[in-house]
């Protein structure tokens, strides 16, 4: 079973060392939480833009 090879894997780190493994597991483990709670759609926009997106921009913000 996978656990338990990630369970062996883990036990030959030095104590010294866990706290990183640590941090990697857990901030991989939120991202992946965070991409099932906000599925994104690349490039799709919904509703309609008005003309005023595709006029050119004043000097003043440029």
């Amino acid at each position: 079973m996978l656990i338990d090879k990630i369970i062996e894997e883990l036990q030959e780190i030095p104590e010294d060392k866990l706290s990183q493994i640590y941090d990697i597991i857990h901030y991989f483990r939120l991202g992946i939480n965070s991409q099932k709670l906000q599925p994104r759609s690349p490039g799709l926009l919904k509703g309609k833009l008005g003309e005023a997106f595709f006029e050119p921009l004043p000097e003043s913000e440029l």
